[in-house]
Order: C-alpha cells, then sequence, then structure tokens
C-alpha cells in the first residue's frame, strides 16, 4: 500500500529531481492535488513511497509520459460553461472590437488550452463577430500547454462527434470539414490558430493581448505561484485588454491588477496604470518627519527601474555571458529566466535584428555608448524600426565590467512617451489620495481589521475547498469518459458474441447428421436440432450432463473407446456402427463418427459426436414419438 502520509520531504525531492532532469516546474502546484495524483501513479506501478518511486522514474525513463499525463489533466470541451461564453460573444468581444483600429490585428492567447477545443471556440466566436474575411486577416490565436501529446492533438483539429455535442449544427456544417468517422476544423481558418508548448510558471508571456483566457488552469497552482502568474498575465494584456477565468478562479491577492467585468462569470478587465510594484511605504518618524529605509528599498528599487525602463534592455559581461534581461527584452526576444547566465552568441538576439557583439566591441574600444541607428525588423507584428545602443559599464578605474544594449522602438516613441508620464502622473495622485484617505481611515480600519482578517481566511479558505472540488470534477469527468469508453466496447463485443450465437444456433439446426459436441469429461456442451429428433431428448435436458449417462437407444458403452482415443490425441477420427432404435423404436444400424476439435493446434478440448443412419436402412430423419419401452443405458430393453 502506497504511503504518502509523512513524507513530505521526499514529496519535495522528487518534484525538484523532475525539475532538474525535464526543466519541468511543478513545485507551484498545490501539494493536495500533487499527493492525490502521483499517489494514483504509484499505486499502479507499486512504488510504497516517493523516494520509490523517484527510482522508477531515473530507471525507466518511459515513465516520464504516464508520470506528467497522471498530473495534467486535460478535461476541456467547445463551449464549456456555455453562459460565460454566451456573455463574451455577446457583451465583451463587440466592446474590444470597438477599441480597436479598422483593420488593427487581434491577438488572443489560450493559456492551458489542452487538446485545443477552447483554442477553437475562440476562433469560431472572433468569425462570427467579424466575419471570415476579417478574420482572415487581422485575428491571431495562440494556444499554448505543457502537454505535448494534448498539442499534437490540438494542431491535428480532427474531433469524433461525441466530442462536438455541444455545438449547434449550424456551427458544426459552417466551421468543420466531415471526415472518415470525424470532423476536422476549417483549413483557412486554422491557420490563424497556432499552437506551441508555454510553461506559465517559467516562460516569458505572450504580449500585446486583446484578449487572455486561462480557464481552471490557475486552480493547480499554489496562492504565491498564482500572484506570480497573475502578474504576468496583466504584463501580456494591451490597455483595456479582457481575462477570461474558469468557474472556480478568482483575483484574491492581484485585485489592483484587474477589475471586474462580470465576476460572476470570472470575466475581468486589466486595470489602469501599473501595480505590477509596489515600493515599500516611509515610515513617520516622532517628530512628523518622513523617512525612508534606504537599504531596505535599494534592492526592489533596481529592480523596479529595471523592469519599468520602457525599452528593452539586455546587460551582457566581459566574457560574453547574458547578465540580465529587463521584462521588455524577454518579451521582445523571447528570453526566459533560464537563459540568464548563458552565452550572448547562444542567443537569436545576438544577430537579429542586427549583430551585437561587434556593436558591444565596438563600444569597449571606444570607451562611449556606440549606436546602429534605424534598424529595420520585421517582426510578426509587422514592420518594426529600432534605434540600438551599447553603453559600456565600467567600473571607478575605467575597467570594463560589462555592456548595456537597449533596443528603442522608434516608430511608437512619443506614444509611449506619453502612456509612460500619463501613467506615473497616475501613481503619483493616487498615491497622494491614498495617504489622505490612508489617515481618515486609519480609526476605522482598526475597528475592523479583526473582522476583516476572518473575512479574509475564511473566503481563501472557500477558495481552496471550491478549487479542490473543481480538480476532483475534472478528476471524476475523466474516469467517467473512460469508463464510457469500455462500456461502449464491451456493448459492441456483446453484439458481436450474439451475432455469433445466433449464427452458431443457425448452422447446428441446418445439419442432416445428429451432432453432440462433449468437453474433455465428457459433458454435453452442444445438442443439435437433428439430435432430438433421433433419440427424444430436448437440448435443455441434456446440456451440462455426462454423455454416458444419457438413456438414449443407443448403446454409449460400446463409444467409450472411440471418444476417450479422440481426447487422448491417438486418433483423428473414428467412425463406428452401432445398432440402435429411434425415438418411435425402430431399429436401425447407427453410423457414429467420433473427431476431436482443438483450438489454436492445442491438445483436444473436446469430441464432436457425428450421428446419422448408416446407408441402406430406411429413413430415420422423421422418428415418430418416443416409445414407451426406451432402451436403457446397458442395451437391456
Amino acid at each position: 500500500m502506497t504511503d504518502t502520509s509523512v513524507n513530505g520531504d521526499d514529496l519535495e525531492k522528487l518534484l525538484e529531481f523532475v525539475k532538474r532532469s525535464r526543466r519541468f516546474d511543478f513545485t507551484g502546484y498545490k501539494r493536495m492535488t500533487l499527493q492525490r495524483r502521483i499517489a494514483k501513479r504509484m499505486q499502479e506501478v507499486g512504488c510504497a513511497s516517493y523516494a520509490d518511486y523517484q527510482d522508477s522514474l531515473e530507471v525507466y525513463p518511459n515513465e516520464y509520459t504516464e508520470f506528467f499525463n497522471t498530473l495534467l489533466i486535460n478535461v476541456t470541451s467547445f463551449f464549456r460553461d456555455g453562459t460565460a461564453w454566451e456573455f463574451l460573444s455577446d457583451e465583451v468581444v463587440p466592446r474590444m472590437l470597438s477599441g480597436k483600429e479598422r483593420g488593427a490585428p487581434i491577438r488572443v492567447w489560450s493559456a492551458g488550452c489542452a487538446t485545443g477545443e477552447e483554442a477553437y471556440t475562440l476562433a469560431m466566436v472572433l468569425a462570427e463577430a467579424l466575419g471570415v474575411e476579417q478574420f482572415r486577416d487581422r485575428v491571431k490565436i495562440y494556444g499554448t500547454d505543457v502537454d505535448d501529446d494534448a498539442l499534437a492533438r490540438a494542431r491535428q483539429a480532427t474531433y469524433t462527434a461525441r466530442e462536438l455535442e455541444s455545438l449547434s449544427p449550424r456551427l458544426i456544417e459552417t466551421y468543420f470539414e466531415p471526415t472518415t468517422g470525424s470532423y476536422t476544423f476549417r483549413k483557412d481558418l486554422r491557420r490563424s490558430v497556432i499552437f506551441g508548448r508555454h510553461d506559465l510558471v517559467q516562460d516569458a508571456p505572450i504580449s500585446r493581448l486583446d484578449l487572455l483566457v486561462c480557464r481552471n488552469t490557475l486552480m493547480y497552482f499554489n496562492a504565491e505561484t498564482q500572484a506570480t502568474v497573475l502578474q504576468r498575465f496583466h504584463f501580456a494584456l494591451g490597455k483595456g485588454g479582457f481575462l477570461f477565468l474558469g468557474k472556480a478562479e478568482a483575483l484574491q491577492t492581484q485585485s489592483a491588477l484587474f477589475r471586474p467585468t462580470e465576476l460572476r462569470l470570472r470575466i475581468f478587465h486589466k486595470a489602469d496604470g501599473d501595480a505590477r510594484h509596489r515600493l515599500p511605504s516611509p515610515s513617520i518618524r516622532s517628530d512628523g518627519e518622513t523617512v525612508v529605509e534606504p537599504q531596505s528599498i535599494r534592492t526592489t528599487l533596481r529592480d523596479v527601474a529595471l523592469d519599468e525602463v520602457p525599452v528593452p534592455l539586455l546587460v551582457v559581461d566581459v566574457n560574453g555571458t547574458v547578465g540580465m534581461v529587463n521584462e521588455p527584452g524577454r518579451a521582445l526576444f523571447g528570453i526566459t529566466g533560464r537563459d540568464v547566465g548563458s552565452p550572448l552568441q547562444d542567443l537569436e538576439a545576438s544577430y537579429r535584428p542586427i549583430e551585437l557583439r561587434a556593436i558591444i566591441e565596438e563600444a569597449y574600444a571606444a570607451r562611449q555608448a556606440a549606436h546602429r541607428r534605424l534598424v529595420p525588423w520585421n517582426t510578426p507584428e509587422g514592420e518594426r524600426v529600432y534605434d540600438v545602443s551599447a553603453t559600456p559599464l565600467l567600473d571607478s578605474s575605467g575597467t570594463a565590467l560589462g555592456a548595456a544594449v537597449t533596443f528603442t522602438d522608434v516608430t511608437q516613441h512619443q506614444e509611449l512617451q506619453s502612456q509612460l508620464e500619463h501613467s506615473n502622473r497616475e501613481l503619483e495622485t493616487a498615491y497622494e489620495e491614498l495617504q489622505s484617505t490612508n489617515e481618515e481611515l486609519e480609526t476605522t480600519n482598526e475597528e475592523l481589521q479583526s473582522t476583516v482578517e476572518e473575512l479574509e481566511t475564511t473566503n481563501e479558505e472557500l477558495q481552496s475547498t471550491n478549487e479542490e472540488l473543481e480538480t476532483t470534477n475534472e478528476e471524476l469527468q475523466s474516469t467517467n469518459d473512460e469508463l464510457q469508453y469500455v462500456n461502449d466496447e464491451a456493448q459492441r463485443r456483446g453484439d458481436e458474441l450474439t451475432q455469433l450465437n445466433s449464427s452458431f444456433r443457425a448452422i447446428m439446426g441446418s445439419l442432416e447428421q445428429a451432432v453432440v459436441v462433449l468437453d474433455q469429461e465428457l459433458v454435453v456442451q452442444v445438442w443439435n436440432g437433428r439430435s432430438e429428433d433421433f433419440w427424444g431428448l430436448r437440448s435443455d435436458e441434456v446440456v451440462g450432463k455426462s454423455f454416458l449417462g444419457l438413456d438414449i437407444g443407443l448403446d454409449i458403452d460400446q463409444l467409450w473407446a472411440p471418444v476417450r482415443g479422440c481426447l487422448d490425441g491417438v486418433s483423428d477420427e473414428v467412425a463406428v456402427a452401432l445398432p440402435a432404435r429411434n425415438r418411435r423404436g425402430r431399429a436401425f444400424m447407427c453410423r457414429v463418427r467420433c473427431l476431436p476439435f482443438r483450438l489454436d493446434g492445442a491438445s483436444p478440448e473436446g469430441v464432436v459426436v457425428v450421428m446419422d443412419e448408416q446407408p441402406g436402412d430406411g429413413e430415420a430423419g422423421t422418428p415418430a414419438p418416443r416409445s414407451a419401452h426406451r432402451i436403457s443405458g446397458d442395451g437391456n430393453t
């Protein structure tokens, strides 16, 4: 029996092992969910502890596939939770489109898309709102997941009729092409749906989005990881962008990043301004002077300043190793945290849009910034133009420590500058108003603090319970689908068996000879209709009884040797002629043939006894009713 109740340290070691060996980080997932799912797999492979299962992963690398399939539950469907999708189609999409310039591109991200149903649902919603031509020209839908097998099926875009049950016949006819036993999403529209592997915890988010859909994925993460992912979602969304979550998910800790559009349906929009970073609040000395501890905010201030730089920034040391990349740089070049510390020459950013190493060497040689103006770059969003600058980083003695490379998008410089200044003014105004409000409400907050803390604790417990129930529900739904498949297969095989039995009975009934099938214990298994006509015994009277004990008009004892010879494999066929009386009492010579029957060429499983009247003895095929004086088993009347 698997015991996972007392070895929590071993679970953490197992998760760290998977992270090191396969670069997949489960450490941010809820521990109760992980324990339940891993315990299920451990029971299937017979491992008693997490340490034993880690050994199994090391010895059998193919077990990783089953491990990931167990933890990554892919439960999805078209238009799942129809009320929420109806609101999205009727209210959110029109608002989103009204805020876009005519002909402007529309970017949508389906995070945790599983086998693709959600991404293609978004495609149908937008195609209905824009029309097919506008959809093909303007829309890009990005479907991402960490399950490579699910992504492979999503790219095929082929689904069964059962998986399309939630769609109306009109939608199926409009957006799907029938194939053999299934349906495939239209190829011309499928070009606008792009699938790829993406880890929400580790990889940089897709940027400049109008709509981000992530349903029933956050509920698997713990609170800290949820907060990190939601901050990335906030960065990914453009101004006024919408966020669509699952029905079991809520924004408990990141309410400053998003505002509810329809809270009951878990649809939100990006809040104005930028609430990604907050500096420590100043303290008030006894003499009334405001002071801030420099050391306590230095690290935070540095990180905030780096990520708030409005242009992508890349820092390398003198050895050509990437030292740090700010958030716009990670988004622009697709660089993740794993790439920090790697040689610059190994990254695509080293040569696209321009050869960076040459500019950096020029900056080192001149001991001043080197520039490249108006560098064109054809990005997926269109033609962009950048000013690239490499600035040497020197210590007090003038020794080069590294270089900072910036990429300034001059095509939108004025707009970005205006937005940044506006955001800063809003933040400053909001901060001043907040300080004033805090002073006025300080007394009231002290009285309500206790109540608020209790309500927050209760709310978090309810949210956690709700997410656990949703997780369990999806597991049960997955299991139910498996059971339904097994039931359908059993029903199909049962129908085949019934058909075979009907055919067998028809064949046996059509034979002109009396046929009896005996097993190795000489127990009657088959007694056809001709046997009933010969001997006057019905099938239900003899099936399951010993053949040697039957009371028929034939000396059965004389068949013992031929039958035994067939069972022992001595003879392939034995024919004898015996005197007999049919059920009408008429005497005739009965020709009896004994043949062994085998399965797959093995030893005999039984004997087939074929009985018929010896030619020349007259007709015995329509015997009269059984005589009152039956022939006994020893042949005496």
